[in-house]
């Protein structure tokens, strides 16, 4: 799905450039994949955010797949002191494990529940044959997700995320956090929700046939970025080579630590964004 999608969003210069995706062991979580990717994405930022970044620059994304444990961390290329660290576990249960993080329950306030069928999606993710309310798989016969599926749907999983926003610059702390989690619930949704959509695509194919896939459309997708860029900024390729590289990357970094303790963030201050408008997930 992430890679699929990555496909779709990446034209013009922008989009999801894959750096490595490889094979990873780690000592306490065993085998898993690391992939590391660059996220270009100027033109979707909010205008008082593309005032102060450079016209070209990206987020760098770090991860460590140990299903059913994963480790994401976002990074930005021109601001050390901005993060985003997405701690996720899957069970087979319906959300209602309220430890998931740790043996003290996560405090209610902080908890956002995420419906894939029934929650509202902003127009700009919205897709009528993603809608899960209609939605019925041709290969497994699953869907339609109606009313009450979370407690009749069997075998069910509970994909949990745990996000922490970090964004140490005087007089945008506030704003910028808030901005993150007002508008992560939206992006977690609709991949999720895509998630399931698109299950016909790879339904019924082996470990190695899922590596061929994501291998063909990360060749594709990064052609797609990296040619725009050659062809519109004679320096990109000095840029889209500094930063990150691959043998400047620290794979056995604490973010691999399950132990290790990871506050919980949530939003807070005040921002001036404009609401968007939303559709609701499925025709009344």
């Amino acid at each position: 799905m992430i890679s699929k999608h990555s496909h779709e969003q990446s034209s013009d210069g922008e989009g999801v450039e894959v750096i490595i995706n490889e094979p990873y062991e780690d000592p306490i979580h065993g085998k898993g994949q690391y992939t590391e990717k660059r996220v270009y994405l100027n033109s979707k930022l909010p205008t008082w955010v593309r005032g102060f970044v450079p016209k070209i620059f990206y987020i760098t994304e770090k991860a460590w797949n140990y299903y059913p444990y994963t480790v994401t961390v976002f990074q930005c290329s021109f601001l050390p002191k901005f993060q985003i660290r997405i701690e996720t576990k899957f069970e087979n249960n319906n959300g209602s494990n309220i430890r998931v993080f740790g043996e003290k329950p996560t405090p209610e306030d902080d908890v956002c529940y995420v419906d894939i069928a029934s929650d509202d999606l902003s127009e700009s993710y919205y897709r009528k044959i993603e809608d899960l309310r209609t939605f019925c798989s041709t290969k497994t016969g699953r869907g339609p997700l109606l009313q009450d599926w979370q407690e009749t749907t069997q075998p069910i999983m509970c994909s949990y995320k745990l996000v922490a926003a970090k964004f140490e610059v005087y007089g945008f702390q506030s704003r910028v956090e808030s901005f993150i989690h007002k508008n992560i619930k939206d992006i977690l949704l609709a991949g999720h929700r895509q998630a399931v959509a698109w299950m016909d695509e790879w339904y019924g194919m082996t470990l190695e046939d899922v590596r061929k896939f994501e291998k063909r459309l990360q060749e594709e997708t990064n052609c797609k970025v990296n040619s725009q860029k050659k062809s519109t900024d004679p320096n990109s390729e000095h840029l889209l080579n500094t930063g990150v590289g691959k043998h400047s990357i620290n794979r056995s970094t604490s973010w691999n630590n399950a132990t290790e303790a990871s506050p919980y963030a949530t939003a807070n201050g005040n921002t001036d964004s404009k609401p968007r408008p939303r559709l609701p997930s499925a025709p009344e």
